[in-house]
């Protein structure tokens, strides 16, 4: 697609008839902040891909913006899951203990903290802290170098820490456990 002043008018017509309509499909299924990310990326892909664009354009770019919201969905839904699974294989005498900074942390606050994270931190901590695979093992599974898998290993660390760090101090008058919580009856 050529950028000439053209196609800047084209997709500024296509944008102008269109943003709203795509903006209100978008609304009715995801949340207003993620529905405005939908229709933005949308109309990426629609200026990326201006030529394959045929009249009426609102169908094609309904489409577009479902299959994000099947993307987006799926992501969430497989944090979710992970997230859920991490809380049904814990105890609530478990603290959930990461290596990010040699830290104990309530189970509470950590799940919240895995549960912000993005899918592919989330694949990164769970080959290495969940599964026990080394580095090495590990950038094979997602298909890149070892030195590359340790870079991503540092951040999603960093990410997850950061995530701790920021998550609400656990009430003081609450305690840890429920096990701590009949001891303390």
């Amino acid at each position: 697609m050529g950028d000439s002043e053209d196609s800047r008018r084209r997709f500024t017509e296509l944008y102008d008839e269109n943003y709203r309509r795509v903006l209100g499909y978008v609304i009715t299924r995801a949340e207003p902040d993620v529905a405005e990310d939908i229709v933005s990326e949308t109309f990426v892909i629609a200026w990326r891909r201006l030529d394959d664009i045929r009249e009426p354009a609102l169908p094609w770019l309904l489409g577009v913006a479902r299959n994000l919201l099947r993307k987006q969905w799926d992501n969430g839904s497989r944090r979710r899951a992970l997230v859920d699974r991490v809380t049904a294989m814990t105890t609530d005498e478990d603290l959930v203990a990461w290596d990010v900074a040699d830290h104990v942390v309530e189970r509470d606050s950590a799940l919240a903290a895995i549960g912000g994270m993005s899918e592919n931190d989330l694949e990164v901590l769970s080959l290495v802290m969940w599964h026990g695979l080394a580095p090495r093992e590990a950038a094979k599974v997602v298909g890149c170098s070892t030195a590359a898998f340790f870079v991503r290993l540092h951040r999603a660390r960093r990410r997850l820490a950061r995530a701790i760090d920021s998550a609400p101090a656990p009430d003081a008058r609450r305690p840890v456990s429920r096990a701590a919580d009949k001891a303390a009856r």
